[in-house]
């Protein structure tokens, strides 16, 4: 598959933009739109880190077992366990970054096919990856900044 990256501005603080990537909720699929809630299932969640199965109809059923990690301050990276469409140890990173008016995304897919179905994404990623994935990205940014951040009261969890 080839490694995508890019990168986005929003208006959206880049705090908030980590707790997005790591709310592993049921809200996660709203906020997400390349997530199936039908195969979206969290397997564990611990302090920095998650194993979480994601993944969509497309091509028949794709789906991908993760290990998120949140350790470095600022970046979620995800690693990949199993999956029926990509080799284990690919990875994609997400970062943001504080930037004037709001925060700068930066993103990186660099994950290799697995089988046929894996050959077949990775063709279309070629065709149409760097459009796609900023603009689903774009999509969850857009969903955040529609999204008024809930106020803080005390110690509560503050979810995307």
């Amino acid at each position: 598959m080839p490694r995508i990256a890019f990168q986005l501005d929003s208006r959206v603080p880049a705090d908030r933009i980590i707790a997005a990537t790591t709310d592993f909720s049921e809200r996660r699929p709203e906020l997400w739109p390349l997530i199936d809630p039908a195969v979206y299932r969290v397997h564990a969640v611990g302090d920095g880190w998650a194993d979480v199965t994601e993944g969509s109809a497309m091509l028949g059923g794709i789906w991908a077992r993760e290990r998120y990690d949140w350790s470095e301050p600022g970046v979620v990276r995800a690693t990949i366990q199993d999956s029926n469409v990509y080799r284990a140890g690919g990875t994609w990173e997400l970062r943001a970054d504080a930037a004037p008016g709001g925060s700068r995304v930066s993103v990186v897919n660099d994950r290799r096919p697995r089988g046929l179905r894996g050959r077949v994404l990775a063709a279309m990623l070629l065709l149409m990856g760097s459009r796609e994935l900023p603009r689903t990205l774009g999509l969850t940014l857009g969903r955040l900044e529609a999204t008024p951040q809930p106020a803080r009261t005390g110690d509560e969890e503050v979810r995307a």
